[in-house]
Parts: C-alpha cells; structure tokens; sequence
C-alpha cells in the first residue's frame, strides 16, 4: 500500500472512531432505554481497550498506532453512564471508574503485569463480543443494539488489520510488532461481523412478525 494511502487509511479509521459509539448512544438516548444491550459485554470491552493502550504506551509504540484508543474509551465510558442512568444503577458508575483505575495503575507496577494482560486482552475482548451474541441469540430482540456501530467496529478493525500488516516489516525492524496485535484485530473483525449480521437478522424478523 502507498505511503499517502496508508494515510488516508488511517485518517478515515481515527474518523470513524471518532463517532463509532454516537449511533449507540443515539438509540439509547431517544429510546430512554439500554434495552438489546448486554452491561457485561460492554465492561469486557472497556476492560480489553483499556489493556491494550496500556500496553501500547507502555512499550512507546507509534502514536498512531493507538491515537484512536482513548477516544473509543471515553465514548464506551459515556454509554455505559447512560446504561446505569436508565437501569437505576447510577451508584455503580463510580464503582466501576475505581476498579478500572485501579487496573490501569496496577497493569504497569511489573512488565510481567503488563504482558499476561495483553495476553488474555484478545480473549477479553472477544468474549465481550460472545456475551452481546449470547444477549441478541437469548432475547431474540435487537432493542436498542445500533447495527451501524457495530458495523463500524467491523471497519476499524479491517482498516487496523490493513495498515498493521502493511507496516510489518518496519515495526520488526524496530522491535514493536506483535503478533498478538494481528491476531487480536482478525478476531474482532470476525466478531463484529457477526454481531452486526445477528442485529440485523433480527430486526429483519422483528419486522416481518
């Protein structure tokens, strides 16, 4: 891939990141609801994005690499504030603030720390994914579940999985390539297609009965 299309590749992933929860958030705001989506999924995912930019920071990998990460959090941060609000759980928001703080500073007191949880990351995240499936297979009801987020998420990861591998040979060069960061990208691609594809099934069903 050209340097200045592996650029734009970039700017349209951070882009997308930018806005990739606001459809999730619409639908909830306007509903007044969080129903069709699972809290647990959404704190499995919380957990995975955290430990990955820790572990990106932590081993000074590329800016660019993970710019989009904090933007990703703070929207998944919102959303489930409104989850709690409309569910009467508002009290376990701070609950669930220490916890993760907590984790993040403790993720960095040994490299051993740091690495074990980048190995369990990618089964982190993708179980927050089985457990929104398990959700969407159970009630049989997308409810609030916005496709087009999940679908982004699909994007992000295809354009991440792109530009990982296009820069694979510069970052083992330079000793920051993982291969659990490819992996972990082909998994959640997998994932998000798949969530997307039952939410759409079943509002397709929803609107058929």
């Amino acid at each position: 891939m050209a340097p200045g299309l592996l650029g734009l590749v970039h700017l349209t992933t951070w882009a997308v990141c930018a806005v990739i929860k606001l459809p999730q958030l619409a639908a909830v705001l306007r509903a007044g609801s969080a129903w069709g989506l699972s809290v647990t999924s959404l704190l499995l995912e919380l957990a995975g994005l955290l430990v990955f930019l820790r572990y990106q920071i932590y081993y000074d990998y590329p800016l660019e690499t993970y710019l989009e990460y904090p933007i990703i959090i703070a929207q998944d941060a919102i959303l489930l504030c409104c989850i709690m609000h409309f569910s009467g759980k508002k009290k376990r928001a701070l609950f669930y603030t220490v916890i993760y703080w907590g984790v993040w500073y403790m993720l960095t007191l040994h490299k051993r720390i740091i690495d074990v949880a980048m190995n369990l990351c990618t089964f982190v995240s993708a179980a927050s994914k089985l457990v929104q499936l398990q959700h969407l297979w159970q009630t049989k009801d997308p409810g609030q579940a916005s496709a087009l987020t999940w679908g982004m998420g699909a994007y992000t990861c295809a354009s991440k999985l792109q530009t990982t591998w296009c820069e694979l040979i510069f970052l083992m060069l330079t000793k920051f390539f993982s291969l659990l960061v490819l992996i972990r990208f082909i998994t959640m691609l997998i994932l998000n297609i798949w969530v997307t594809a039952t939410i759409l099934h079943y509002r397709k069903t929803k609107k058929t009965d």
